[in-house]
């Protein structure tokens, strides 16, 4: 599996644009949890990182390209985990163990980072599902029933697990139905235990 974003066409970023895109990112994601996603525009960012709004439009060319750029970096940390992290979220537990841990860690993504992630899932539409970053979470969760054992129309199955996981959802059982993390994560768990048991 190839790396969110890497389809091996863009060019190797120098070590000074790479240390300033860090920086950019890391100043957006500290206003979105701040302020939540409509608090983070080009002005804001551009005044908490302490650089000018054409470095930032530059960068990243508008709002949505920011966004998705922000969304990236959140997915690529993600991706990190469930590929090559620690077991049980990474290789060297069982699948069964994986799919369970890797609820909770989304779960507790969406709680950080809520806003964004809610803003990216319903400004994409139905690009959303085609889209690598989605795919790769399915390919993932596909792997991990198929090694679990479960039984039917394994990419069905996981399409069905993931909206469990959509953002919206989660922050509106949070935010409005008032569960918390854990019980979401308690739900998570047996759904995912029914189907492969």
């Amino acid at each position: 599996m190839l790396p969110i974003g890497s389809a091996g066409t863009e060019p190797a970023e120098r070590a000074d644009a790479a240390r300033n895109r860090q920086l950019l990112l890391d100043a957006a994601q500290q206003l979105v949890r701040e302020q939540g996603a409509d608090g983070l525009t080009m002005d804001a960012l551009a005044k908490r990182a302490g650089v000018g709004k054409g470095t930032v439009f530059r960068r990243f060319g508008n709002r949505t390209g920011l966004m998705r750029a922000l969304l990236d970096h959140s997915d690529r940390k993600f991706q990190g985990a469930f590929m090559f992290g620690p077991p049980p979220l990474g290789p060297g537990a069982p699948a069964l163990d994986r799919l369970v841990a890797f609820g909770r860690a989304r779960l507790l993504d969406i709680e950080v980072e809520g806003e964004l992630h809610r803003a990216a899932e319903i400004g994409e539409g139905n690009d959303r599902y085609a889209g690598a970053p989605y795919g790769l979470l399915k390919a993932h969760v596909s792997l991990l029933l198929r090694d679990a054992g479960a039984r039917g129309e394994l990419p069905l199955l996981a399409d069905g697990l993931l909206a469990v996981l959509a953002a919206p959802m989660v922050m509106h059982q949070m935010n409005v139905l008032g569960y918390t993390r854990g019980q979401i994560g308690d739900n998570w768990e047996a759904f995912v235990r029914r189907i492969v048991e």
